[in-house]
């Protein structure tokens, strides 16, 4: 929604009264406003600091005349402007529709009629853009607005006359990376076919939830640019062969915009083949912006002693995060002057704490540091530690997230169900359906850019069907999987197998005998503990629960126990994996038990006899455990957290949690405290248990619930963890 404006934002620019903010950039600021005969606009205010740089004058000159080019039906009109006002501002009609990468987000991939309506009117919409001799040059998703009329096109400030060098070369590299034309890359003419080429790649993240090129570094990506072949996996067949001529490198290849139109057309008008989510979406915006009322923050206040900051700051406020703010704010955040990419080289930073600038959603502690959207984030499994990401998956996806920051790298599309991955810290692996036509099982790692690489397979007597795999752990260099021999009936056998990353060999195949899962979505959770391969998956009917443990070098079976329990336990499910320090696996159930990887048998137990607190008859006694250091970590019944000897089993300390039992999430031990999910049923809480006093430091309520339990980025020094439609961060002590 649209932000209160600051103390010292003008009341008025031109004939219109100031409402709200929609957000701002390090080049100027862009106001919701109204005139004095109730019309809504979108205002753009250049920052008082670059009104007297000429050529900076010059630059949002021409995004006002490239506005006013492209018109209001392919793009925001121009409603006034006045680029020689002490402050230059400009004034566009205030568009109702989200731009189209947070439609992509809400509805997931767009349907093949949906992309060839989209890609048809943006042709349309670049042929006036280039009969007038103008080009864009920053084609990307964010920069198209999707509504129910049809799309626009927004933010001019890097496009130019073509031909026209001179302010170019105020800048280094106009443009967004991910989407630039390998000749805009290189530096050199980018004509019309070069805004083909970026409309290419935007009906490719269109189709597949994901861009042509992948994310990463703006070198990295300019090099894929230039040389790499796109990823067009997750597009509908049909549109693989017109899309692939559209990301021709040479220029003269690729089709123009006439017949790239044609070639896109399909037997839908544009309002019929948008989905009801978008359409709904676009009236819910249309109704919002009525209700704004102007508001003002205070001046914030400051110490004597403290510095002044400068005037005009840009507030840290993404770009993608500014325009769904905007609701369809026809400019957005419009980068008008020099080098485009550059200036926005932080645009996808997230949300943070710090001065009033940002609405923090509801259901967001005052603790975050970070936080960022994910549609439908899973709350079946923690996020993933991988590299210096952390992975969760989404309607669209695996997402993964800068553990420090919130920046949103890259989205795996192909990886949609939860146990279909598994990472080792560094990678992710997965099992999924690559969509060819192979007979048998075949293995992945996803890229540094959302992609699949091919790792080893196929292995023919194993079943390539959807849920008739899933990778259970990786350690050393190899992948442990669980998998269902190929065949046609349904009661076939199934499998865990050892391969190698490296050579894509299978190292071993031992059978998982009488105790295997109906499908994998019947969870196996797995770890590697002191030459062993240990998982535990819960029998029904038996209500008991199974921990079987296999041999590293040759797979074969040492031992199997079923730990049978008054309450049937499943929340050791939701740590991802079985707690183990390379002596014993920690489990929890009626008591906490521990099991010794040599031999299998129970070495000690804890809680018999202990009161455990108001239970009910399907609670199990014990959370899921922790172990680190020679210490067990578990919540006990509603009456709070135990600290337990590794090798003995005896009580060390124990914190009482008043008002709060704790829940059925694994805790996570930091260097100087204990985190733990705490929940009366109706709300969540995360409290920090002091390590030294063995008392609650503090205690953090979550408005929603804590989905995906919390794990800890140590590299990252954060705490994440999942909570309804978003991922956030704590920092971790």
């Amino acid at each position: 929604m649209p932000l209160p404006l600051h103390h010292d934002d003008p009341q008025h620019l031109g004939p219109y009264r100031l409402v709200a903010r929609l957000g701002g950039g390090g080049m100027g600021t862009v106001y919701l406003g109204r005139s004095t005969g109730g019309r809504t606009v979108a205002l753009k205010a250049v920052h008082p600091r670059f009104a007297s740089d000429e050529a900076f004058r010059a630059r949002f000159r021409l995004e006002s005349d490239a506005a006013r080019v492209i018109g209001g039906e392919y793009g925001a009109g121009v409603v006034d402007a006045d680029p020689f006002a002490p402050q230059p501002w400009l004034a566009t009609e205030y568009v109702l529709g989200p731009p189209l990468d947070e439609a992509v987000e809400l509805c997931g991939p767009l349907p093949e009629r949906t992309v060839r309506a989209l890609g048809a009117a943006l042709c349309r919409a670049l042929a006036q853009l280039h009969r007038s001799d103008v080009v864009h040059r920053d084609l990307k998703p964010s920069n198209v607005l999707v509504t129910a009329s049809g799309p626009k096109i927004i933010d001019f400030g890097v496009a130019r006359a073509l031909g026209d060098e001179r302010l170019t070369r105020l800048g280094t590299a106009a443009g967004t990376p991910a989407y630039m034309s390998p000749e805009q890359a290189a530096g050199v003419e980018h004509t019309g076919a070069g805004d083909v080429f970026a409309l290419a790649g935007v009906l490719v993240f269109a189709a597949s939830g994901h861009a042509p090129f992948g994310g990463g570094q703006a070198a990295d990506l300019l090099y894929r640019v230039r040389y790499a072949a796109p990823d067009l996996s997750g597009l509908p067949p049909a549109l693989i062969p017109v899309l692939t001529r559209c990301l021709d490198k040479d220029p003269a290849r690729r089709p123009a915009t006439a017949e790239l139109a044609e070639l896109l057309a399909g037997t839908d008008d544009f309002p019929t083949a948008l989905p009801d989510t978008l359409l709904a979406e676009t009236a819910r915006r249309a109704t919002d912006v009525w209700r704004l009322q102007p508001h003002r923050l205070p001046p914030p206040p400051q110490s004597p002693d403290a510095p002044t900051a400068p005037a005009g700051l840009p507030p840290a406020l993404s770009r993608r995060r500014l325009l769904g703010i905007a609701g369809g704010s026809t400019l957005g955040v419009a980068a008008a002057g020099t080098g485009g990419w550059l200036w926005w080289n932080g645009r996808e930073r997230p949300q943070t704490t710090g001065p009033a600038r940002f609405a923090r959603p509801a259901n967001i502690p005052g603790r975050a540091t970070w936080w960022a959207r994910l549609d439908k984030a899973d709350d079946s499994r923690p996020p993933l530690v991988v590299g210096t990401l952390v992975a969760v998956r989404g309607q669209a996806g695996l997402v993964t997230f800068e553990a420090k920051t919130g920046l949103k790298r890259w989205t795996a599309t192909s990886v949609k169900q939860s146990y279909e991955f598994t990472a080792d810290t560094e990678r992710v692996y997965a099992c999924v359906s690559d969509g060819r036509n192979t007979k048998g099982l075949k293995v992945y790692n996803v890229s540094d850019t959302g992609g699949l690489e091919y790792i080893a397979g196929p292995f023919a007597d194993l079943s390539s069907g959807s849920g008739h795999a899933e990778p259970l752990a990786v350690f050393g260099g190899v992948v442990y999987l669980a998998a269902r021999k190929g065949g046609d009936r349904d009661d076939e056998p199934w499998s865990l197998l050892a391969v190698d990353t490296k050579t894509g060999g299978r190292l071993w195949n031992q059978p998982l005998g009488n105790h295997v899962p109906g499908s994998s979505t019947d969870r196996i959770v797995a770890d590697v503990g002191s030459g062993h391969l240990l998982y535990a998956r819960p029998l029904l009917p038996q209500r008991t629960n199974l921990l079987v443990a296999h041999r590293l070098s040759d797979g074969r079976r040492e031992w199997d126990l079923e730990l049978p329990g008054r309450r049937l336990d499943t929340s050791f499910m939701d740590t991802g994996k079985p707690a183990t320090d390379g002596r014993h696996v920690y489990f929890a159930g009626t008591e906490l038990t521990a099991v010794g990887l040599d031999d299998g048998k129970p070495a000690w137990t804890f809680g018999k006899g202990r009161p455990k607190g108001d239970l009910s008859a399907t609670t199990s006694a014990y959370g899921p455990p922790t172990v680190r250091a020679g210490v067990v970590y578990a919540a006990e019944g509603t009456r709070g957290v135990v600290a337990l000897s590794a090798a003995t089993g005896e009580l060390l300390w124990e914190t009482p949690f008043p008002g709060m039992p704790p829940g059925s999430m694994a805790p996570v031990l930091g260097r100087t405290h204990l985190y733990v999910v705490a929940t009366d049923g109706a709300r969540d809480q995360i409290r920090a248990v002091d390590l030294q006093t063995h008392r609650i430091a503090w205690s953090m309520d979550v408005p929603g619930r804590v989905g995906g339990a919390p794990v800890a980025h140590e590299r990252a020094g954060h705490l994440v963890w999942t909570s309804g439609d978003y991922v956030c961060a704590l920092p971790f002590e």
